[in-house]
């Protein structure tokens, strides 16, 4: 795991879910000499500052900024190490409904996020990634799949002692906002006789908020530049997570919205041939190689197959409905 210690980084949409356990992780196992949390919305910030107020963590610097403003993302990069960048427009049905916003934002922002910190001297950059980049048929995944082109290419742009550029590419996140946790109890607490599911055969990966933050740290280590790293993370299907939130309500079909996939993927087939695995995780290679991996073929990686492929319905590990039930309870979700 990566020492921060007296080190300057930087999170953009540091005030959502993923940026606030960051942060409160980075805050509970280092002291950073600075902590920036850089995002567009006041509320949430000034929100996020009663929990974390500057005077009893005088490294943080809560930074008003958008992705979209280069020169405001260059001044707040100022003297940074490490940036984590997970600001991003996420929500499918507003990315089609809004496709100029979700590109401004995903696409333009990311190119921003490159060019800020290659101006600052930035050393590492990790990009959050989402399963819909892969096989996209949403604006949003196709969005996020030209984000991860873009850092992994800036590895070609930065030169051999410049910024490097990593992506991390996980599944759903347990209890996010937006997710279909936080909906599923609501309804419930409004007293619905059903929970609405899009489709019985529907799988999903899923990752809790703590695990997510844990493999960014572990890469922002040991990350060369270029790679997408993923996860081996579980499976679940929808119908045991709605048993699992209420087992004597029926369930009822709607269908599934537009942009939505009925199983995820997180490595395609058509990556295969640049994928390396690892006990936890997975490694892919950029297309373009500017470093070789062959010093990684030891114990700890290995070449997957070449019809190898990483989806949630195919997946090997899954969870099921008593396990769905404890993890709810004991994260309080």
């Amino acid at each position: 795991m990566i020492d921060l210690n007296g080190k300057a980084l930087l999170v953009t949409g540091g005030t959502g879910s993923f940026g606030q356990r960051f942060v409160s992780t980075v805050l509970a196992r280092f002291k950073p000499r600075r902590l920036v949390v850089f995002s567009r919305d006041e509320l949430k910030q000034y929100e996020m500052a009663q929990q974390f107020s500057q005077s009893e963590f005088p490294c943080l610097r809560y930074f008003i900024g958008d992705v979209r403003d280069e020169s405001r993302l260059a001044r707040a990069m100022h003297g940074v190490e490490y940036v984590v960048h997970a600001a991003a427009m996420k929500h499918v049905t507003a990315a089609e409904y809004n496709p100029f916003e979700c590109i401004r934002t995903n696409v333009m922002g990311a190119e921003n996020v490159v060019n800020a910190a290659m101006r600052a001297g930035v050393r590492r950059v990790i990009a959050l990634s989402t399963d819909k980049a892969v096989n996209p048929i949403n604006l949003y995944g196709a969005s996020k799949l030209a984000s991860d082109k873009i850092f992994v290419a800036a590895n070609n742009l930065s030169g051999a002692d410049g910024t490097r550029y990593s992506v991390v590419r996980y599944g759903n996140v347990l209890g996010s906002r937006g997710s279909v946790i936080p909906y599923f109890r609501k309804l419930l607490a409004d007293g619905t006789d059903h929970l609405p599911i899009t489709d019985p055969r529907m799988t999903r990966f899923w990752i809790t908020l703590g695990e997510g933050v844990d493999f960014v740290l572990s890469h922002l280590d040991d990350m060369l530049g270029g790679e997408v790293f993923v996860p081996k993370v579980r499976s679940m299907k929808i119908t045991d997570l709605a048993q699992a939130m209420a087992p004597d309500l029926p369930l009822k079909v709607v269908g599934i919205r537009p942009g939505e996939k009925l199983h995820e993927m997180l490595i395609s087939r058509d990556d295969a041939r640049l994928t390396w695995e690892s006990q936890d995780s997975y490694l892919i290679e950029p297309m373009l190689n500017h470093f070789t991996r062959e010093a990684f073929a030891d114990s700890r990686f290995k070449r997957v197959a070449e019809d190898f492929e990483f989806s949630s319905d195919a997946n090997a590990d899954w969870l099921g409905i008593a396990e769905l039930r404890s993890i709810l309870e004991n994260s309080k979700l």
